[in-house]
C-alpha cells in the first residue's frame, strides 16, 4: 500500500505509485528544457515515498540528478542551435536588440556560472536556464559544471528534506517558499550590481 501524500502532492500519487523512478526521471527531464511539468513537486513526493520505505532515497536522488542535468543540456542544445536566430529575428519585438543581446552575452559569459547554479532553485529560471545559456553562447563545459552543481544542490536539498520531514514536507516547503522572495531580491540586487559595474567598465573602455 502506497503511503498517502500530503496536500498539493496528493495528485501525483497515482503517477508515482505506478511508475516510480520512471515518473521522477521523466517529469524532471521534460521540465528542464521548458515543458511545463511539476518537476520540483514530484521530487518532493518521491522523497516522501522514500521516507516511508516505498522507494530507495539514493536511487531517487540519482535518477533526479541525471534527469535534471540531461534536461538542462537538451535545453542548452536547443538554445545553441536555434536560439540565436530566433533572437535576431524576433528579439526587436520584445526590445531585445542585437546590441542588448551582445551585452547580455558578455554578462552571461562573465557571471553565467552563478546564474546557472542559482537558477535551479527559481521557478521559471529552472525551466529556461539551459536555453538561455545556449542562446548566449556560454561554453558547454562551463555550463555543464555549474549546471551539475546546481542540480546536485537542488536534488540534495529537496530529497533530504522530504525524506526526513515525511508528511510534514508541505509545511516545511511553504515556510521556505515564504522567505524565497527576500532571497531573490537580494540575489537580484547582487546581479544588478554586477551588471552596472560591467556597463561602467564598458563605457570607460570606449
Amino acid at each position: 500500500m502506497s503511503p498517502p501524500l500530503p496536500g498539493p502532492l496528493a495528485h501525483l500519487e497515482p503517477l508515482l505509485g505506478h511508475y516510480g523512478y520512471w515518473a521522477v526521471g521523466a517529469v524532471i527531464f521534460v521540465e528542464d528544457f521548458g515543458v511545463p511539468a511539476p518537476g520540483e513537486t514530484i521530487l518532493l513526493a518521491a522523497g516522501v515515498y522514500a521516507g516511508a520505505g516505498r522507494l530507495d532515497v539514493a536511487a531517487v536522488a540519482a535518477v533526479a540528478f541525471v534527469a535534471a542535468v540531461a534536461g538542462d543540456n537538451l535545453g542548452y542544445l536547443i538554445g545553441r542551435t536555434g536560439g540565436r536566430a530566433f533572437v535576431h529575428r524576433w528579439g526587436r519585438y520584445v526590445l531585445l536588440t542585437p546590441k542588448r543581446f551582445e551585452a547580455a552575452e558578455e554578462f552571461f559569459r562573465r557571471h553565467g556560472g552563478r546564474i546557472v547554479t542559482v537558477a535551479r532553485f527559481v521557478e521559471g529560471l529552472r525551466q529556461a536556464n539551459g536555453i538561455i545559456a545556449g542562446t548566449t553562447g556560454m561554453p558547454w563545459r562551463r555550463f555543464l559544471a555549474f549546471n551539475a552543481l546546481g542540480a546536485a544542490l537542488w536534488v540534495g536539498l529537496w530529497t533530504t528534506l522530504a525524506y526526513v520531514a515525511g508528511s510534514h514536507i508541505t509545511a516545511v516547503y511553504d515556510q521556505i517558499r515564504r522567505y524565497q522572495p527576500y532571497v531573490l531580491v537580494a540575489a537580484a540586487a547582487v546581479v544588478a550590481g554586477f551588471a552596472v559595474r560591467h556597463l561602467l567598465r564598458r563605457r570607460q573602455e570606449q
